[in-house]
């Protein structure tokens, strides 16, 4: 049997307040159920947002919200190439798309969006191959820890300073601003300076304390960001050996 609309998403409350790319993963796992049925009329989208099929599952003082936030996920769903227009038919009818049906799995489409958060064009390979994996699977801490470990080991292998020389004490000595290695004598003191203690300072935030205890990183957006600055800080270790 079918599922009705409101088994399949969250108390209206909830609802409500959800960004469209929470919502659509709700809306595809109904959606792919209603391709299924072959008597269904829901893979239309004024058929699906009109106030007579809406206010079978909610009130009428709500209804016009609902149909907005419901709007939002049907168009990011198109947008990721999740649903498509029916060929030969005329309207607003779609079918699941070949990549929708993939995602159909709530476990594939949190992998997915959070994948979204690390586009692999823009990351650092080594960021792709070790970090990504590790983030998509939820274990925020290690993937925090790895990125910043690669941003240690990308200034040695660069500066060729000892293995004895480790964190905070190695970015400090290959971008001393007099002498180090990869200090850039193009810029004035004051930012060669400042730059050693940026590269310094995010090693000690961000891979020190990853190395004696467990953070618990907890919000996927934040720490898709602070792999983003790992990777912009190997981009500019690596512009030094220009």
């Amino acid at each position: 049997m079918l599922r009705l609309l409101n088994e399949v998403l969250p108390p209206i409350d909830i609802l409500l307040e959800m960004e469209p790319e929470e919502i659509a993963e709700f809306l595809l796992d109904y959606l792919v159920e209603q391709e299924n049925s072959s008597s269904s009329n829901q893979l239309n989208r004024y058929n699906f947002t009109s106030s007579s099929n809406l206010e079978r599952y909610y009130t009428r003082d709500c209804i016009k919200k609902v149909a907005e936030v419901l709007i939002e996920a049907w168009v990011w769903l198109e947008k990721e190439g999740l649903i498509a227009p029916k060929p030969d038919t005329q309207g607003d009818w779609v079918f699941i798309t070949r990549k929708g049906k993939k995602l159909a799995n709530l476990t594939d489409f949190k992998t997915y969006l959070f994948g979204n958060l690390l586009p692999s064009n823009n990351l650092d390979p080594i960021l792709v191959q070790k970090v990504k994996p590790t983030f998509i699977r939820g274990d925020y801490d290690t993937a925090v820890f790895q990125a910043f470990k690669e941003v240690e080991v990308r200034i040695r292998e660069i500066s060729g300073l000892p293995s004895t020389m480790i964190g905070m004490n190695l970015a400090r000595n290959a971008f001393n601003p007099d002498k180090g290695v990869l200090s850039d004598q193009n810029l004035t003191r004051t930012e060669r300076e400042t730059c050693g203690h940026l590269i310094a300072g995010a090693i000690g935030f961000f891979k020190n304390p990853s190395s004696h205890r467990n953070i618990d990183y907890d919000n996927p957006s934040e720490v898709a960001e602070i792999i983003l600055f790992a990777n912009y800080l190997l981009k500019l270790i690596d512009s030094r050996t220009q």
